[in-house]
């Protein structure tokens, strides 16, 4: 018996592949009502945002008025504590000066009792000073501020 071997032929055709997929969005029109609703929540948005950030610019810039007065108050009210100390200490050297040539004890007294006078007449009046420039201070420093919060809540309130 002959076994005759055939060979198979070979295969020359390719499974085809599955053509690709397409979806294909449905052209689906808004409807009127819902594009309106959705332009008209955008547009409130923007002004709530417009809104809020109006009120942050002017909260900061109260802020920074504030603290600018602050600043100047604090300068002014170091300014006279230098001034009131040098008075002090010059007033403390001419006494010593003018106790140096006491030649007799009621002179002493007479020049102790009129330095007295004259050291609280000027501590009166400093400290009344140094009143008016902390009230100053304190109303100058706050008055942004209260503006400033005075027109944020008035925006606020026209916002809503």
């Amino acid at each position: 018996m002959t076994t005759a071997t055939t060979k198979a032929a070979p295969k020359t055709a390719k499974k085809a592949a599955p053509a690709a997929a397409t979806l294909e969005m449905p052209n689906i029109e808004m409807p009127t009502a819902f594009r309106e609703m959705a332009e008209k929540g955008v547009m409130q948005a923007k002004e709530a945002y417009d809104n809020y950030k109006s009120i942050a610019e002017d909260a900061t810039d109260a802020i920074e008025e504030s603290f600018a007065s602050i600043n100047k108050g604090t300068t002014d009210l170091q300014t006279k504590a230098l001034g009131v100390a040098k008075h002090q200490i010059n007033s403390g050297f001419d006494l010593v000066e003018q106790m140096l040539g006491v030649k007799t004890l009621a002179e002493a007294i007479e020049i102790q009792s009129e330095f007295a006078r004259k050291q609280f007449d000027a501590i009166t009046e400093q400290t009344k000073e140094f009143q008016d420039l902390a009230s100053k201070l304190h109303n100058e420093s706050t008055k942004p501020f209260q503006s400033g919060l005075t027109k944020a809540m008035d925006q606020w309130k026209a916002a809503f």
